[in-house]
């Protein structure tokens, strides 16, 4: 359904007045792509860049939902407004997603100052959703101090959430692989902080040991910052004051070094980047289609080569 420009205008100044029922009508407008959805950006533009965004990444089972969810507990407790945009996969079969995160942080549901939301990834590559960025624009303006965004983490190369969060912490557990295949792993290159969670397991100071050996191998400036390897027990909260403090760190840290406006400058310009590829392949799909079919043909006869036929239908769409 389409909304009113009044309409919209009531929704925003429900998010800023940290409304959930606002802040969860307009990430819908953006997972849905709502013709409205440049109205809401520009509006909220002014109200953004001031969360601290946590990334939490790492494979299936280690308990990335409960550390999210004692990650929370221990932010409200100083007294942080909360955003948690939870990432789940869909299903290639259906297209659904089961949304299970928010079952497993049910405690919070009902506190005003948390806000949850579970996404599915739509075929997203990179453990994130598309809509992600924009949906983090949200929470900022609806004054959560700081927003936790868990991955669907599916394994080595879910990545992305490093580009997208302040601080990214991968989770790992024993059993879940040998430390040679961790060092080996993109995943744990991306790391700020590294969190051993299920600590009271057998095998878990043999993790630690591999990952501080992995990043003691990491050609490091004396200057730059040396991501730190903690143990928790998500399921009892513990270590999870010691995991906000390393935390803490590395924002003063980057803040102190330049690297924070480095990261959110990056950031913001991998969002124009996909915005304006978002209008171009859709502008392949509705003004290019034609030109686009007859330039295939060519380059299936070898009449044209691949590059040219592109020059030519970037040159199609930017004719008036």
């Amino acid at each position: 359904m389409t909304r009113t420009a009044s309409d919209v205008a009531a929704l925003v100044e429900g998010a800023r007045a940290g409304r959930p029922r606002a802040v969860a009508r307009l990430i819908t407008l953006i997972e849905n792509g709502s013709p409205q959805l440049r109205e809401v950006l520009r509006a909220l533009a002014p109200d953004t860049g001031r969360a601290i965004v946590i990334g939490l990444t790492g494979s299936p089972g280690v308990g990335k939902s409960t550390t999210t969810t004692a990650l929370v507990s221990a932010l409200r407790e100083r007294g942080e407004r909360v955003g948690v945009l939870a990432v789940d996969p869909s299903s290639p079969f259906t297209g659904g997603a089961l949304l299970g995160d928010r079952i497993r942080m049910q405690q919070h549901t009902l506190d005003p100052e948390v806000f949850i939301r579970s996404m599915a990834t739509r075929g997203h590559l990179g453990g994130l959703a598309a809509a992600a960025p924009q949906a983090l624009r949200v929470f900022d303006a609806a004054g959560c101090g700081v927003v936790v965004v868990e991955t669907v983490g599916v394994g080595q190369s879910e990545v992305e959430i490093a580009g997208l969060a302040d601080v990214t912490l991968v989770l790992v557990a024993p059993g879940m692989g040998d430390g040679i295949q961790a060092a080996k792993a993109g995943i744990l290159e991306v790391g700020d902080v590294f969190v051993v969670n299920k600590a009271d397991r057998d095998g878990a100071q043999a993790v630690v040991r591999d990952l501080r050996n992995m990043v003691a191998m990491a050609d490091r400036a004396a200057t730059e910052w040396k991501p730190p390897v903690l143990t928790t027990v998500a399921s009892r909260g513990e270590g999870t004051d010691a995991l906000l403090g390393a935390i803490d760190r590395f924002v003063e840290h980057a803040r102190a070094d330049g690297n924070w406006q480095r990261r959110r400058t990056a950031r913001a310009a991998r969002e124009v980047e996909a915005i304006a590829l978002g209008e171009l392949r859709s502008r392949f799909r509705v003004d290019g289609h034609a030109g686009l079919a007859s330039l295939a043909e060519a380059v299936r006869d070898g009449r044209l080569d691949p590059y040219s036929a592109s020059d030519e239908l970037v040159a199609q769409l930017g004719e008036p």
